[in-house]
């Protein structure tokens, strides 16, 4: 029996649940005899050269949490009770004439997602020394033990019987609450409960105005280039996509727009290229959109990075007529794997927007909503935001000199702030083989041709984030980028 545990100090969590959590395997597998006494605390410890306190506590939670019994004078055993209901069947082997019987998926499938151009990202970027990836947090600055407060006081008792129960669709109050009078203030925006609702990510809140709004007859009009991922969900409506160019002032307002039902715009922060709309584009667009009756969706996902100028207000803040629904998260800022979103627009609509979330997955996580409102109501998103803008701020300028002194012309540096560079290349770099090369010297990078409607877009253009790279390794990442592109051009 001993050779079923196996215990290591490399492992983050401890040696107690390291051999709690390989028992309970263990009772679960039917590998334990249930009519044979596990081994004793002592003699345990000292096969696994751990203290005899730890296999202690590990019995003393197995019993309490169901899988073993105790017996006066005679240890511990398999609690029978734990393996009722489960079924042991053997591992079936199929045969040809099995095989033969099985579907044809490749047929039956009305759309394949995955055949999509979509965006790739290295699982593994925290091994790389220049990680110059965009969307990801540096752990350095996650604010980790107030966190773990909010989340410990997530799981009180009374916090407990307040958000377990079926919530149908309904968001949490106070996080709501926090984001209608903490977040969306800050972009000028004011709005009711009912104008409000939580999602998982924005990506939720994208997909949801996209089922609500378009479908084979709309014409949706797309930043080119652009988010990728908007552009997939529109073509699985499937919606006729029609590109918009982009300038230094963001997303054209001009005759493209005319026959549109739909626009999908960033204009704090354009992606990819992060240049940001001014105010009187701004005023154009709402103005096209009054006298051509389309809907614009304004992403404003990097909305609480701006360190460099005075903000300019949110399209949505300047729209008089219910045209713009507003779409917001939290993944720039806290953390992208906590996928938690929020949309806002008319009651009307946002009533229809949580009745199809409700399709979906009823509602976010509550006690995930309920520890955010309480990390947004004790003031540490707003501290938590001071500290990355500072941090954002040194490394911009780094990214900025760098690559002035390295790759001369090759970008305008953001006027806005936030957390990336868009990069041109020298004419006939193909920044997907740059990728490549670069990756074997421990740099990442991200091709920007996906990011082009076409399916043939430039290939000399890539996106270089800073949110995750310290910045004293931006300048040698850097410089060791700009010599594998001499090399390659």
């Amino acid at each position: 029996m001993f050779q079923l545990f196996h215990l290591s100090t490399d492992k983050d969590t401890s040696l107690q649940q390291q051999l709690r959590e390989q028992i309970s395997a263990a009772i679960l597998n039917g590998n334990i005899p249930q009519d044979a006494p596990l081994p004793s605390s002592r003699k345990l410890a000292k096969q696994l050269n751990v203290a005899r306190n730890t296999v202690v506590l590990a019995y003393e939670h197995l019993l309490d949490d169901g899988y073993l019994i105790a017996r006066e004078r005679s240890g511990y055993y398999v609690n029978q009770d734990i393996l009722q209901g489960k079924v042991n069947v053997e591992q079936p082997v199929f045969n040809a004439e099995d095989l033969a019987l099985r579907p044809d998926w490749s047929e039956r499938l009305k759309m394949k997602p995955s055949g999509q151009r979509n965006m790739s990202k290295a699982r593994d970027w925290q091994k790389y020394q220049y990680p110059f990836i965009y969307g990801q947090f540096d752990p350095n600055l996650f604010p980790t033990n107030n966190w773990r407060e909010c989340c410990r006081d997530a799981v009180s008792v009374p916090a407990i019987r307040d958000w377990a129960s079926d919530r149908f669709d309904n968001d949490d109050p106070l996080l709501v609450e926090q984001i209608r009078t903490r977040l969306l203030p800050r972009r000028g925006v004011w709005a009711s409960a009912d104008q409000i609702l939580v999602t998982v990510g924005a990506q939720q809140s994208l997909y949801i105005l996209a089922q609500l709004l378009l479908d084979e007859n709309s014409q949706v009009g797309l930043e080119d280039p652009g988010y990728v991922d908007i552009r997939n969900i529109a073509n699985i409506q499937p919606a006729q996509c029609t590109p918009i160019p982009v300038d230094a002032d963001g997303l054209i307002v001009d005759e493209r727009l005319d026959n549109c039902d739909l626009v999908y715009a960033t204009p704090s922060h354009q992606c990819p290229t992060t240049v940001t709309m001014p105010i009187e584009r701004r005023y154009e667009l709402l103005k096209k959109a009054d006298e051509h009756d389309f809907v614009i969706i304004e992403d404003d996902y990097e909305s609480e990075t701006n360190f460099k100028s005075n903000p300019i207000p949110a399209l949505k803040s300047l729209d008089k007529h219910d045209r713009v629904l507003y779409v917001g998260s939290l993944s720039k800022t806290l953390a992208p794997g906590l996928r938690v979103g929020y949309m806002v627009g008319p009651a009307e609509f946002i009533r229809e927007a949580r009745a199809l979330r409700r399709l979906m997955v009823r509602h976010p996580a509550a006690n995930n909503q309920r520890s955010v409102a309480l990390f947004l109501e004790r003031g540490y998103h707003d501290a938590l935001i001071m500290n990355i803008m500072r941090c954002y701020e040194a490394r911009w300028h780094a990214m900025d000199d760098a690559l002035n002194q390295h790759l001369p012309e090759s970008h305008n540096q953001p006027s806005f702030g936030g957390s990336c560079y868009w990069v041109r290349g020298p004419e006939g770099l193909d920044a997907g083989e740059l990728q490549l090369k670069a990756m074997a010297q421990d740099i990442l990078i991200e091709p920007g041709e996906i990011h082009f409607l076409q399916d043939n877009g430039p290939k000399n253009y890539f996106r270089l984030g800073y949110s995750s790279i310290p910045t004293d390794r931006i300048e040698p990442g850097i410089r060791k980028l700009a010599e594998l592109i001499r090399e390659m051009t």
